[in-house]
């Protein structure tokens, strides 16, 4: 199998190398993200590996058919950057949907203790040597209430951190988990008792923007809102109107919606011109780090073993099931997946 690999970092090599030699696999890395202007690249390649800010909409989808492609192996849980119902019939969509669900879920918990005892703050205080306290008080996790938006994986393993320092954990999901041993509730209700709030769920049309004004409205004054999910859960105007007018006391974000063209590359020496996210990152209350929750060594050793798995499976004809996507065919009833174990 020939694999063209797209928005390849340093990080990935090591381990897709290792793997890919021993399942006898050639891959072609390419530094540029997949999209109408560089799916040219792929042509004659059985099979694309992509990422979370990699483009596959139904263009891309077309030429990456026209080209021979028919597999696309994300290395990521999430798939909202494919369109599947336009790969569907044509190009198979594999995903890595447990890489290793503690590295986001601790991420997301570094995010909140950092924000909340101001330990950024303090980091470049005594580094020059200022020792003051004045600013860097924060509050007590114990006792606090935590809303958890999502429970697969990822969010129960917050839960539980979340129980660990002694908070009361509310939980909200479309499908509630009876053997999670979590309290579930409604979103408003969520909003008005939550502390924290923390957004583990997939970004759909349902939840898009699921973060808006409305929500904001709901929300207890000074609430911390975290999210390592995916950016287009929240309207970013209205979270930084949130902040603005006192409602949002701290976010902290992992991602943002217009990621796509910044995140994982140096613009330390050039002028952002997304306006909102410079001014997300101008605000005290606020810390943004660029997808990086994913980012240890366990979970990339994970991604690259379970991708090229992927990979060997699909090429050997043998189906998996549990990490092909749905491709949201249409059928209510008669789902070939569930009948043959592959959607077509």
């Amino acid at each position: 199998m020939k694999v063209a690999f797209f928005d390849a970092k340093p990080y990935d090599k090591p381990g897709f190398d290792r793997y890919a030699q021993e399942a006898g696999i050639e891959i072609k890395y390419f530094e540029t993200h997949l999209n109408e202007d560089t799916v040219s690249l792929a042509a004659g390649y059985d099979c694309v590996c992509v990422f979370v800010n990699d483009t596959v909409n139904a263009a891309v989808a077309e030429k990456l058919y026209q080209g021979g492609t028919r597999m696309i192996a994300l290395r990521c849980a999430g798939f909202n950057n494919v369109d599947t119902r336009a790969c569907f019939g044509k190009i198979h969509v594999f995903r890595v949907p447990a890489y290793s669900p503690y590295a986001v879920a601790e991420h997301a918990m570094a995010l909140l203790l950092t924000i909340n005892r101001k330990i950024h703050k303090a980091y470049n205080r005594t580094r020059e040597f200022n020792f003051s306290l004045a600013g860097l008080t924060g509050f007590d996790l114990h006792g606090k209430t935590v809303g958890v938006i999502g429970t697969g994986k990822i969010g129960r393993i917050f839960a539980d951190i979340c129980k660990g320092f002694g908070m009361n954990v509310l939980a909200y999901d479309k499908f509630p988990n009876p053997d999670a041993g979590l309290h579930y509730v409604d979103l408003p209700e969520l909003f008005a008792k939550a502390d924290v709030i923390s957004l583990h769920c997939p970004l759909t049309e349902e939840t898009h923007h699921m973060i808006d004004d409305a929500a904001v409205e709901q929300m207890k004054k000074g609430v911390v809102i975290v999210n390592t999910s995916r950016g287009g859960l929240i309207d970013t105007e209205s979270l930084i109107n949130g902040i603005k007018v006192g409602i949002v006391g701290a976010a902290c974000l992992d991602v943002y919606e217009e990621e796509g063209d910044l995140f994982y590359e140096d613009f330390s020496g050039s002028v952002i011109q997304d306006d909102k996210l410079v001014r997300l990152i101008a605000m005290p209350n606020v810390i943004v780090t660029s997808h990086q929750a994913f980012l240890t060594k366990e979970a990339l050793d994970n991604i690259a073993h379970t991708t090229v798995e992927n990979m060997v499976k699909f090429e050997k004809g043998i189906e998996s099931p549990d990490t092909e996507v749905c491709y949201h065919c249409g059928r209510q009833t008669d789902c070939r997946k569930e009948r043959h174990k592959k959607c077509f």
